[in-house]
């Protein structure tokens, strides 16, 4: 069965897809003794890297080159033949899936960091969010054979929750300081932002990554983690009263007015645009959106909240995890001397900078304190993160899009919960008769 696509594959591209520079002449990896090279995709991020360079340089004496390439598929393909060629410099990125990453640090290309994160009872290891190094790190008996050990070190972080423009809130006569807590309370706002003639709810919901991204979220919350890995695992049919339950919020949901036109044939980068511009009051996005928002409307005045309970029997979960993150060439002469920068990279001043400088989550909490309020909002929250690509079982592509299309034939009337439902188990039961041939 497929694997969905890791969180930190989706917000590279969400990313970079509106950033188009021509890729920077490649440089010969294997930097003199006093210098160092870093290769990433996050080019947006060249300004913020390059400061923090000149500081280390001032600091320590070692010169830090940043060569960032774009769009990431370019910068992939780039990667990967360079360590063909054993060409990788320092300190670079890797995107894509688990095993994408496995595939380089079993092939010698990644070091395990564990030794250095574990120095001083954990002192590094313990700075950041625990949720954040999960994305780089393998436990014992993974499938995919990789030593158990951390491999990255996370740059920033990210979560995707619920967002809301409080003028417009105060306009349609809501109360600006408090967001929905509940799915009726939800419900209830779709009706007075009617009335005030306010678009309610915007999302990329023509990318069917981001239906799951909710979808996943409510369901962990209407019947816990269990009985959801059982679904995934075949134990528990998509039928199961709860499942129908939860394609029947999508009824409500519809059936509220929050839904804005053209919900699930939008993309993400028109949602921000709708948000930003005050055409909807409510949105379902990341926290990078905090700068995207910042670039397009400087003035809004807005707030995230989790996405409302629909149980108060298990807790609420988001996506989220590592954003981007570095990892060590194993094969570096210097890789010692790499170390030492990641240690400093991921210390609290270089942390509060690079929050500040590009408007992303900072990886390590302690350096929250300083960053724009509504990134706290999301900060405040990383513990309750989760994403499909640390799941220990996976569920079968087929069913995801049938899952996921199934909600938009729901949003637009085409379908009910009922038959949605009936034909995720279908293909679901589909997908089980093939893997046991």
């Amino acid at each position: 069965m497929k694997k969905v696509l890791s969180l930190s594959f989706c917000l590279a591209l969400a990313s970079v897809f509106s950033i188009l520079p021509a890729c920077k002449k490649a440089s010969q990896s294997g930097a003199a003794e006093d210098s160092l090279v870093v290769w990433h995709w996050m080019s947006d991020r060249e300004d913020a890297f390059n400061n923090l360079a000149k500081k280390y340089g001032e600091q320590k004496g070692m010169k830090v080159r940043f060569e960032l390439y774009a769009p990431s598929e370019a910068y992939m393909q780039k990667v990967r033949a360079a360590a063909q060629t054993n060409t990788l410099p320092e300190i670079y990125g890797v995107l894509g899936e688990s095993r994408d990453f496995a595939s380089f640090v079993n092939a010698g290309h990644v070091e395990n960091l564990t030794p250095a994160m574990s120095e001083n009872n954990n002192q590094w290891m313990n700075r950041f969010f625990q949720k954040a190094l999960v994305n780089n790190q393998f436990p014992e008996g993974n499938s995919y054979n990789v030593p158990a050990g951390i491999y990255g070190v996370p740059l920033d972080v990210t979560n995707i929750q619920m967002l809301y423009n409080k003028d417009l809130f105060k306009q349609a006569g809501l109360d600006p300081e408090r967001p929905p807590q509940t799915w009726d309370e939800f419900l209830k706002i779709g009706p007075a932002l009617k009335k005030a003639g306010i678009p309610g709810f915007v999302s990329g919901w023509g990318e069917l990554w981001m239906i799951d991204c909710l979808a996943s979220n409510l369901a962990f919350n209407l019947m816990g983690e269990e009985k959801v890995l059982k679904t995934l695992k075949g134990e528990v049919p998509y039928t199961d009263p709860e499942w129908k339950r939860l394609f029947k919020l999508f009824e409500e949901f519809r059936d509220s007015g929050l839904p804005a036109a053209g919900l699930v044939t939008m993309v993400n980068k028109t949602a921000e645009q709708n948000f930003s511009s005050g055409r909807a009051a409510m949105a379902f996005n990341g926290s990078w959106c905090v700068n995207v928002y910042a670039g397009m409307n400087p003035n809004l005045n807005y707030g995230a909240f989790l996405p409302p309970a629909v149980s108060d029997k298990n807790p609420r979960v988001i996506w989220g995890g590592a954003g981007s993150s570095f990892v060590v060439n194993a094969r570096a002469a210097q890789k010692d001397k790499a170390v030492a920068f990641l240690k400093w990279l991921s210390d609290k001043d270089q942390q509060v900078a690079l929050a500040k400088e590009t408007r992303n989550l900072p990886s390590t909490p302690d350096a929250i304190g300083e960053i724009p309020a509504v990134l706290g909002q999301f900060a405040d929250d990383m513990e309750l993160t989760t994403h499909p690509s640390r799941f220990p079982v996976s569920e079968a592509s087929s069913v995801v899009e049938t899952f996921n299309k199934g909600i938009q034939s729901i949003l637009i009337g085409e379908k009910t919960a009922e038959q949605v439902s009936n034909e995720v188990q279908k293909v679901k039961e589909i997908e089980m008769k093939s893997a046991q041939k």
